[in-house]
């Protein structure tokens, strides 16, 4: 490789590539928006060569096409959808704004995505968090409180306990090698539900208000988690100064969900590939990776590449879909086996202004039971129009994903209204963003292991293969299944790579 200028490169790149937006058909209608068009990428055929090939162009990938190219490197970052960002997709709202219909939140410790977004000239903003949260226990009724949990005093004492031990445990974890701890095949080998089980005395009410904290966050109820992952997650929410808390991982202030990006989360990776212009080519699925001597074969829709290394840098079930030569590793192919997506779908309702608020209310919610089990005010910055997000996973999503779009919106308007009241029954818009359908992804927010498998397979997950690295929010130390997740593992990549060239 010759040594040239990574940024007179990067910015020829950027002219050649950068531009207009791609065709867009088949993304659904309110995605899309002037102001953040794709990128068109590259276009024609691909080369026949270059140092790197990159799979994915969600945040990981992209941020290590750019850390490569900014070393001089030759790089190329395939995506298989006709728009980068991954699981960050923009939903633009028909009476105006932008929210998320994938990744949206960025909180403290969160330093990689918040520097990356800085870079990008993307701001933040407060998530609403004035005025008291609902919530709705099946045993005593509606509530409005303050805090982190519920003053329900039939789960109080357990949730207070439980939540201790959890922070405890997880601060105990090794966050690049959780299946090291002296307890780990025991934890692993547990699941969240029955960890609840044997240490709660109203297990079925404390288990229930954890379970409206994993839908959302996994995807998944606790009895589908391993109590090692879930404690890992939980120490993989702070870096290298701060230890993970189960607050920071599920609050609104001072936690997880503290900010928002203004303009919508996937303005970040859609400027950066931007920057990267003819880096990035859209369209180009990999159907097969092949190693061979000095070089591997990566093998798209759009043409084969030949590649030094190979950066993958898709959600985990994903790989699988390539045909590999020679095969993965059994221990990588059992780890990928093992790792589902979780299931989730958003379903947003629009109103003219976010009524609640008069009412004293921030527009969260917990509810023991519905459709509607974890609700949040997604209103744009400027606060019109108003926006309530439910999140509906796991066992909820089984539930409603099913059922017709109209007996669900009326199923998730009705969760609104018995937090916030009947106008919540009178939307002027609906959406929802079902992330088990993208064929992309198959799930969201992020891959799961369920009982019985981290401690067996997880030490695979960011091992080499031949010249094969691994990236996505999955393969991170801190934040895992977030986007801080998905920078840190395209820049640890990225520099595997580099090291290795």
């Amino acid at each position: 490789m010759t040594p040239q200028s990574p940024d007179l490169d990067l910015s020829r790149r950027l002219l050649l590539g950068g531009g207009a937006g791609a065709a867009l058909g088949a993304l659904a209608p309110g995605l899309l928006h002037a102001a953040d068009a794709q990128p068109a990428g590259r276009q024609g055929p691909l080369p026949r060569r270059a140092d790197v090939v990159v799979v994915g162009a969600g945040i990981s990938g992209l941020v290590a096409a750019e850390r490569l190219a900014r070393r001089g490197v030759d790089v190329l970052c395939v995506e298989a959808r006709d728009r980068v960002g991954g699981r960050v997709l923009n939903h633009h709202l028909e009476a105006g704004g932008t929210i998320e219909a994938g990744g949206a939140f960025i909180g403290p410790t969160q330093g990689r995505i918040a520097a990356l977004a800085q870079r990008m000239g993307v701001r933040t903003f407060l998530q609403h968090n004035e005025g008291n949260s609902v919530y709705i226990s099946s045993t005593t009724g509606r509530q409005e409180y303050t805090g982190t949990v519920p003053p329900d005093p039939t789960i109080l004492p357990d949730a207070g306990v439980l939540l201790t031990r959890i922070d405890s445990m997880a601060a105990e974890i090794d966050v690049s090698a959780p299946w090291s701890h002296p307890s780990a095949r025991e934890w692993d080998a547990m699941s969240l539900g029955e960890f609840i089980r044997r240490n709660a005395v109203n297990a079925s009410g404390v288990g229930n208000l954890i379970k409206s904290w994993t839908q959302p966050g996994f995807g998944a109820d606790p009895d589908e988690l391993s109590l090692l992952f879930v404690l890992w997650y939980v120490a993989a929410s702070g870096d290298e100064t701060h230890v993970g808390t189960f607050s920071r991982n599920s609050d609104t202030a001072g936690g997880a969900q503290e900010r928002r990006f203004v303009g919508g989360s996937q303005l970040v990776p859609i400027r950066l590939a931007r920057r990267l212009g003819d880096v990035v080519a859209l369209r180009a699925p990999v159907r097969r990776i092949e190693q061979r001597g000095p070089h591997a074969l990566v093998q798209t829709r759009r043409g084969t590449v030949r590649a030094r290394r190979v950066v993958v840098a898709v959600p985990p079930p994903l790989v699988l879909d390539i045909d590999w030569d020679p095969q993965l590793p059994t221990d990588r192919r059992q780890l990928l086996r093992h790792m589902d997506m979780g299931q989730l779908m958003k379903c947003d309702a629009v109103y003219e202004t976010p009524f609640w608020r008069e009412d004293g209310l921030n527009g969260f919610g917990i509810n023991d039971s519905g459709a509607a089990r974890a609700v949040f005010d997604n209103s744009p910055p400027s606060g019109t129009p108003g926006v309530l997000l439910a999140f509906v996973g796991g066992s909820t999503w089984r539930e409603q994903g099913p059922r017709r779009r109209r007996e669900r919106r009326e199923a998730v308007l009705r969760g609104f209204a018995d937090m916030f009241g009947e106008r919540a029954l009178r939307p002027i818009e609906y959406t929802e963003s079902d992330w088990t359908k993208e064929r992309w992804t198959r799930g969201g927010p992020t891959a799961l292991h369920a009982p019985g498998t981290m401690v067996d397979f997880g030490p695979s997950i960011r091992r080499p293969f031949g010249r094969v690295h691994w990236a996505g929010t999955e393969t991170s130390t801190y934040w895992s299944g977030y986007m801080d997740g998905a920078v840190r593992a395209g820049e640890r990549a990225a520099v595997e790579v580099g090291d290795r060239l």
